[in-house]
């Protein structure tokens, strides 16, 4: 049988996770990885508790939804819940990080980001990743990787 790669086997947990989004505008997910090790997960959604988007409808502002909690945050935010650290992290994203998303990412002491997705690259965005020294590298999903995944079933 062949393996996937270690890129494409957090890449499809990510995507994973995302299913559990409860936002009707996108679909995101986490994966906070240490040593080979997946430490925290997330998906965009509501507070914990509080309505979700696909219940109540997203609560727009300026085009954003302020109902949801990004993915990258959720991760982030869990592995400070249960004191896990995040120094020296990777992090897979189903879509590159919004601005605000990209510097808890660098606040948190997480190293290199690994996204499937372009969208809305934010220019300050990618300046401050490059000044922080956080490398972002785009690892698309791999279909053949799911195909495989399917044959075993």
């Amino acid at each position: 049988m062949e393996r996937i790669s270690w890129h494409q086997y957090f890449m499809a947990q990510t995507h994973l996770i995302a299913l559990r989004s409860t936002c009707e505008r996108l679909t995101v997910g986490a994966t906070i990885v240490r040593d080979k090790r997946i430490i925290a997960g997330g998906y965009n959604g509501s507070v914990s508790g509080s309505a979700h988007c696909t219940d109540a409808g997203c609560y727009v502002i300026d085009n954003h939804c302020v109902r949801t909690v990004h993915a990258e945050m959720n991760a982030v935010l869990q592995c400070a819940k249960f004191g896990v650290p995040t120094d020296g992290a990777e992090i897979y994203v189903t879509h590159f990080p919004c601005l605000q998303c990209t510097k808890s990412v660098i606040q948190a002491g997480i190293k290199k980001v690994y996204y499937a997705k372009d969208y809305k690259n934010h220019p300050y965005a990618i300046e401050l990743f490059r000044e922080a020294g956080v490398e972002t590298v785009h690892v698309p999903l791999d279909e053949d990787a799911l195909a495989l995944v399917h044959k075993l079933e």
